[in-house]
């Protein structure tokens, strides 16, 4: 702890404790003369100043003292420094550093991102609390986060309840629905992670996403994934997937979804290729008509970019291309939408 005072000289005197290993060695108490009494000759104790060596301080010729040195044996130190001098924190090993590395905390940042919306934070809670860093609600949803609240109060992870106007600075948006989790974020698992965990499974479909960013198209696809069976997902940032405005309109589906993180989604598709699995494309009015298509039992579902649909590596690259049809009034289906009537007929086929 530190306090400062200006002294007659204008200059600010700082006086703060001396760390431990800093400190002289104490003075022995003084003793009295030998010869002499230590008390006065009615036997009381002396008076101030007697039986006591006078200490004056030099003049420096103006009529002024010099500053008076630190005493050896006192637990304070005395620094004087000009006006100009910017005040130097000293915590005295107590407080750590007096500031945060910019790389850690961009890199911190990095790590963690914050959801928010009630299903999807319950989702959360229940599939991954040890996630949870903070919390923040608005008071009206406390009664349905008892046991979350219950349990970040033991595992002493911060909560605060909070107004509507503050909860929308702490979550970013004003469509937090009443509650905020920071979280740390989940890392991706790359195309022979996920293979690895299905070599015995009989029936699986993973979707693969090319250059879909819109996080409300992939909170949407997210939930109609989960809805259908669904458990992997296959992006090129797997991060998108674990951004709030996405976790929220999945609407907890996302817990239920491995990210998987692909550099090249050529690749990669030739890895599920050559694991057994069947790769579909969706192609608009190209290819066969959903209605009349057997949907593989083990499959992985492409969906283009979005406004654009498949590039034409990726058109190339199919084993199967389906359309979806309809009257041909506009250009096509959002993409969240044509992944879930795709879904949908695959869970049909293979229930």
């Amino acid at each position: 702890m530190s306090d400062s005072l200006k002294g007659k000289n204008n200059k600010v005197r700082v006086m703060y404790v001396r760390k431990d290993e800093e400190e002289a060695p104490r003075r022995p108490a003084r003793s009295a003369p030998q010869g002499r009494d230590s008390t006065n000759k009615r036997g009381e104790a002396p008076r101030r100043g007697e039986g006591r060596p006078r200490r004056d301080r030099p003049d420096d010729g103006a009529g002024r003292r010099d500053k008076p040195a630190a005493m050896p044996d006192s637990p304070w130190k005395t620094h004087y420094q000009s006006e100009d001098e910017p005040l130097a924190a000293d915590h005295g090993g107590i407080s750590g550093k007096s500031f945060i590395d910019p790389e850690q905390l961009r890199r911190q940042r990095a790590e963690e991102t914050r959801v928010y919306g009630e299903n999807a934070c319950q989702a959360l809670y229940k599939s991954r609390p040890d996630s949870i860093v903070r919390a923040w609600f608005v008071q009206s949803v406390t009664p349905r986060f008892r046991d979350a609240l219950r349990w970040m109060a033991a595992n002493r992870k911060a909560y605060h309840v909070v107004d509507d106007e503050e909860l929308a600075k702490a979550s970013g948006t004003e469509h937090h629905g009443g509650v905020c989790f920071l979280i740390k974020k989940r890392t991706g698992l790359d195309a022979e992670s996920y293979l690895q965990q299905t070599v015995a499974v009989e029936k699986d479909c993973v979707m693969a996403l090319e250059d879909v960013s819109n996080p409300h198209n992939l909170g949407a696809i997210l939930r109609s994934c989960a809805h259908f069976g669904v458990k992997g997902v296959m992006v090129d940032d797997s991060a998108a997937l674990e951004s709030g405005a996405a976790i929220r309109t999945a609407e907890g589906g996302a817990e239920h979804i491995s990210a998987i993180q692909t550099d090249n989604l050529p690749e990669d598709l030739e890895r599920f290729r050559q694991a057994g699995y069947t790769v579909v494309i969706n192609s608009g009015r190209q290819g066969k008509p959903l209605a009349s298509v057997t949907m593989p039992a083990k499959m992985v579902l492409v969906l283009g970019q979005e406004g654009n649909g498949q590039s034409e590596v990726m058109a190339e690259t199919g084993d199967l291309s389906v359309s979806i049809g309809g009257t041909g009034r506009v250009a096509g289906l959002n993409v969240s939408v044509a992944a879930g009537i795709l879904l949908a007929e695959w869970w049909r086929q293979h229930l």
